[in-house]
């Protein structure tokens, strides 16, 4: 099954769809997208879309931090596609270094109802995410996507350096995001990167937790962010269309 995304960056109107934003004369209660939190507001754009104020203006990385402690959602790509909708999040940066990590811990402690200690290990993720570097892809041969994916296998495994099997299992982890994301060849493209190390995480998590994630054989993005990236692959990206 194909998923249009349809998430182009959006600098007026709705900062989600694009759409017109709409102004009424009386406040409503309206759910931010990002947070879920409720709000007083007298807009929203047509399809009623609302982003909070806050949601508005923090930091890429505190968006995904906030966005995934809110959500009961389970599937990693349809989480990090609502996030990547926001213009809080750049076409590449290592923003996404956070975001892989932070979407698959919310998939797995959701599928486990374990919201405490989804928060308590996000605040980890975000830690350890902010020495990933941009540009590390191409500088150390070392995606930071598949990173992020080595970063939750660690984090829900409790591994360390000095730990076996989870030691082993994390780096396994992050070897074949690398293997995989390799396949396609450069220039980078994070949004590419992203929904190939968060497909290989949820095949791992399936092999080795019995923890099925999403239907990952089957649904694949089709990509609605190639127009605002220079160095498009088009027909020689998986999820072009």
């Amino acid at each position: 099954m194909d998923i249009k995304t349809n998430e182009k960056i959006h600098s007026k109107d709705c900062m989600i769809c694009g759409q017109e934003l709409e102004y009424f004369e009386e406040y409503k209660d309206l759910e931010c997208l990002y947070c879920h939190e409720k709000f007083k507001s007298n807009v929203s754009c047509k399809d009623g879309h609302y982003v909070c104020d806050s949601c508005h203006s923090i930091s890429g990385n505190d968006l995904i931090e906030r966005y995934c402690k809110n959500t009961d959602k389970t599937n990693p790509v349809e989480m990090a596609i609502e996030i990547m909708k926001s213009p809080m999040i750049n076409m590449h940066g290592p923003e996404h270094h956070f975001l892989v990590p932070a979407v698959l811990i919310t998939s797995y402690y959701n599928i486990k109802d374990e919201k405490k200690n989804k928060i308590k290990k996000l605040a980890v993720a975000k830690m350890r995410a902010k020495d990933v570097k941009g540009g590390i892809c191409g500088f150390y041969g070392n995606c930071g996507a598949a990173v992020g994916t080595g970063i939750f296998i660690s984090i829900i495994t409790e591994a360390t350096p000095l730990t076996k099997e989870n030691w082993g299992l994390a780096n396994l982890m992050t070897g074949t995001s690398l293997i995989e994301i390799s396949k396609t060849g450069g220039p980078r493209c994070c949004k590419r990167n992203v929904f190939t190390a968060i497909k290989t995480a949820a095949k791992i998590s399936e092999e080795h937790f019995g923890m099925k994630m999403y239907d990952y054989e089957n649904y694949k993005p089709i990509c609605g962010f190639k127009s605002n990236n220079r160095e498009c692959l088009k027909l020689e990206c998986p999820y072009f269309k």
